[in-house]
């Protein structure tokens, strides 16, 4: 059965970081591209980095580039975001989720994403 776990969120103040983890289980990871997505109250969900199953080519969201920085390790099973200069606007819940297509690209859609972790929470405040 498809499984993504994420770990790793909390409590930071703005300029803060913060390293999520995904692991992932009961497919074959490296044949797919993986998404973090994070989704604020009353705000719809936003993607905001995403990897090729390569491990060659990222997406960035315009909110986050420069501060974040998404990698894998297929031999583990695991894929990390590693959240820099954190602002309170980054305040969300954050999902790993898989792409719906073997071998497909690492897309900016949400609907691309079929198979969704049960979230981390992220919070930036002082």
């Amino acid at each position: 059965q498809e499984q993504l776990v994420e770990s790793g969120g909390g409590l930071v103040q703005p300029g803060g970081s913060l390293r999520l983890s995904c692991v992932a289980s009961g497919f074959d990871v490296d044949s797919y591209s993986i998404a973090w997505i994070r989704q604020a109250p009353g705000k719809e969900r936003e993607c905001v980095a995403s990897i090729a199953w390569t491990g060659i080519t990222e997406y960035y969201g315009e909110s986050v580039k420069g501060r974040f920085t998404m990698f894998r390790d297929n031999a583990k099973s695991t894929i990390t975001l590693q959240m820099n200069s954190l602002k309170t606007e980054d305040t969300a819940v954050y999902y790993c989720a898989r792409n719906n297509r073997e071998f497909g690209g690492p897309t900016a859609k949400v609907d691309d994403y079929d198979y969704w972790g049960q979230g981390t929470q992220v919070t930036v405040s002082s």
